[in-house]
């Protein structure tokens, strides 16, 4: 990849951009994150599934656990679910039914299919059997 230089004037202290420059400083500051720490802080945060209160509430009370081959297929499903555009998904493993947030990987509630008669879950747009 060539990079036009006209568009992008790096100095040791002033990036350029457009004719629009901004000054960078590179004190030694121990506040300041080096790059790769910052990234792998959020990568480490984008792959990780959240309970909500409410979701940890219901998996102890229903006595329910999930081991680490569950997390990474509900994982698996969260990918699944957001290839498709879904926002909020019903993810089955097993036997719990799962209601996720995608975009934040957030679990929201879970029951045990069993406990469900009525099988109705509402405020989904997808759901994902993995």
């Amino acid at each position: 990849m060539k990079i036009n230089p006209s568009m992008y004037n790096i100095s040791s202290n002033n990036i350029k951009v457009n004719d629009k420059s901004t000054n960078i400083n590179y004190n030694n500051n121990p506040n300041n994150n080096k790059f790769s720490d910052v990234l792998q802080k959020n990568i480490i945060k984008n792959r990780d599934i959240i309970f909500s209160k409410h979701a940890n509430m219901r998996l102890q009370s229903r006595n329910i656990n999930l081991s680490n081959n569950h997390l990474n297929r509900i994982n698996k499903g969260i990918e699944e679910a957001n290839k498709k555009g879904i926002r909020e998904s019903l993810i089955i493993i097993d036997n719990v039914a799962l209601v996720v947030n995608i975009k934040n990987k957030t679990v929201v509630t879970a029951i045990e299919k069993s406990e469900n008669d009525n099988k109705v879950f509402t405020n989904i747009d997808g759901a994902v059997i993995v």
